[in-house]
């Protein structure tokens, strides 16, 4: 069993920044990508961003030049830098992490939320 636990949410206001953890944790034989899902009220999950263990990252064209994505593979963590945010950004976040031979596992979810 693999558990997320996720942090670094909270209010801001718009053009600031947060950055938001993700520590997967359990027994976890490798770790294949790791990434970031939103949902806002009344849409569906979206990804945001995904970074693969050999550090290729893929980002939505929603937030690319102002997130970035980061891990450190030992400590199974993955990071997510939110800068420039908008109001629009707001949603509460998923960590994702995908493992060894191919399971997904899900966080309990981070509540960003922009003012504008």
């Amino acid at each position: 069993q693999v558990q997320l636990v996720e942090s670094g949410g909270g209010l801001v206001q718009a053009g600031g920044s947060l950055r938001l953890s993700c520590a997967a944790s359990g027994v976890i034989f490798r770790v294949n990508a790791m990434g970031w899902y939103r949902q806002a009220p009344g849409k569906q999950r979206e990804l945001v961003a995904r970074i693969t263990s050999g550090g290729s990252a893929n980002y939505a064209d929603s937030v690319k030049g102002r997130f970035t994505i980061s891990r450190d593979n030992p400590k199974n963590t993955v990071y997510l830098q939110m800068n420039s945010l908008k109001a629009e950004d707001t949603a509460v976040y998923y960590c994702n992490a995908n493992t060894f031979p191919d399971y997904n596992y899900w966080g309990q979810g981070t509540q960003v939320t922009v003012s504008s």
